[in-house]
């Protein structure tokens, strides 16, 4: 991995979190990712299970934690099993986690190979009642492919048809969503990382330079930074392009007077980051982008304040959207008659800003979190305004990642990312 060790107290503290929301007389069951098959012999790389790495730091193919708080022999309360490893493994893939290695990077003293899971997980079996099966039910999930995760659900159901089930997903969603002091670090670390791109670009870009060009220029900063890369795929896109919310080709030429919307994060240890940014091709902003640059400013600044504990998602963007209702008529974009005689489920600002203004960030770039009940603090969340005008050529988003405090306005660990018009213009000009 390229990132620094992380201290495994981490993963102990969620596991206990975890642990504490079972039912009595419960296994809980996490599967680590398959590593997915492009053709021939070439694979996608890598990426961890979120909630395996979560609740265990084991960042490996071919992983399966176990929780088990009522196991009679104390050692099995907790089983991490992982891939056998050997010298003629470490020599074709590199080295692998031998037994010592997982207990050190997770806190968790029972490790076996995988080879001995079934035999141990039927043993353990006669002393439970229910399994907690862990599905994907993110808001945002539409996963076709079957998981390794889906394969264990499948046998275990035929190999245990007795059991009760449970899920492991609304403990996830509950502890997940509100951060640990290490993981906000993390989270604050693939902030910086992102910054140390964006200044880079804002040296890089002028007239005529490629789409695609900027993108390699973020990737060269994020790599020497100790980052995988891309936290999700990044939307770089310059005059009508910016007004494509999930626009990732990244193949045009930027041109002289067009504005260049930048949707981009590194990601840290799995963590990730979420920032965009919209800058003049130029280096300097015209007087209609100065206006509706600020417009959207405005709204990002007034939504962050109402970050704050006890706030509700749904009436949160509720607000937001009267703000930028506001702005818009002020834009001369929207007039009263249109906001008199919008539909509720439609409001008349959506014509302009047609996304949400904020969702859960941290191991998932839309993480994990609760969104039905108030928010707390440590959690945290992204800010994102924008207005698009297919019909200028010009798309504006501006975003951050905050923490939410238990008391005032929330962190902003993007406050050191240039976002005022003067200081972008300063740095695009040096």
């Amino acid at each position: 991995m390229k990132y620094h060790p992380i201290d495994s107290d981490l993963f102990v503290r969620n596991r206990a979190k975890f642990t504490a929301k079972m039912k009595s007389g419960s296994i809980a069951v996490f599967n680590s990712n398959d590593i997915y098959p492009i053709g021939a012999d070439s694979t996608m790389p890598f990426e961890q299970a979120r909630d395996l790495f979560y609740l265990s730091g084991a960042d490996q193919e071919e992983t399966i934690l176990l929780l088990f708080p009522d196991a009679i022999d104390p050692k099995h309360r907790e089983i991490l099993f992982v891939r056998e490893t050997n010298e003629h493994i470490a020599i074709w893939e590199g080295a692998k986690l031998t037994k010592e290695k997982a207990y050190e990077v997770s806190g968790i003293k029972t490790v076996y190979w995988l080879t001995d899971f079934e035999k141990v997980f039927f043993n353990l079996m006669t002393e439970a009642d229910t399994v907690y099966f862990n599905t994907n039910e993110h808001y945002r999930q539409s996963v076709e492919t079957q998981t390794r995760e889906d394969r264990f659900i499948k046998w275990c159901k035929e190999k245990f048809p007795a059991h009760k089930w449970e899920k492991s997903n609304p403990i996830l969603q509950s502890i997940r969503g509100t951060k640990e002091p290490q993981e906000i670090e993390l989270i604050s670390q693939a902030c910086k990382i992102t910054e140390k791109g964006f200044r880079r670009v804002l040296e890089f870009v002028k007239p005529g330079v490629w789409e695609y060009e900027i993108e390699a220029e973020y990737m060269h900063e994020f790599l020497r930074n100790r980052s995988k890369g891309f936290a999700y795929t990044p939307i770089i896109g310059s005059g009508f392009s910016a007004c494509v919310l999930h626009y990732i080709e990244n193949n045009q030429q930027c041109k002289d007077g067009d504005m260049l919307l930048m949707d981009v994060g590194a990601e840290y240890a799995n963590y990730a980051s979420d920032m965009t940014r919209t800058i003049p091709v130029n280096g300097r902003f015209t007087a209609r982008q100065k206006e509706v640059y600020n417009a959207v400013l405005r709204v990002k600044k007034e939504a962050t304040k109402m970050l704050v504990p006890g706030t509700l998602w749904a009436e949160y963007h509720q607000e937001v959207g009267k703000i930028m209702t506001s702005e818009l008529l002020g834009l001369g974009l929207l007039d009263k008659a249109d906001v008199q005689n919008e539909n509720p489920d439609w409001p008349a600002y959506k014509k302009y800003f047609m996304h949400g203004t904020s969702h859960h960030m941290g191991l998932d770039t839309h993480d994990y979190g609760p969104l039905k009940t108030p928010m707390q603090a440590n959690m945290v969340f992204t800010v994102e305004p924008g207005i698009y005008l297919p019909e200028e050529n010009m798309g504006i988003r501006l975003e951050d990642d905050v923490v939410i405090q238990e008391q005032g306005e929330p962190i902003n660990l993007m406050k050191d990312i240039p976002l005022e018009i003067e200081e972008i213009e300063e740095c695009m000009n040096k």
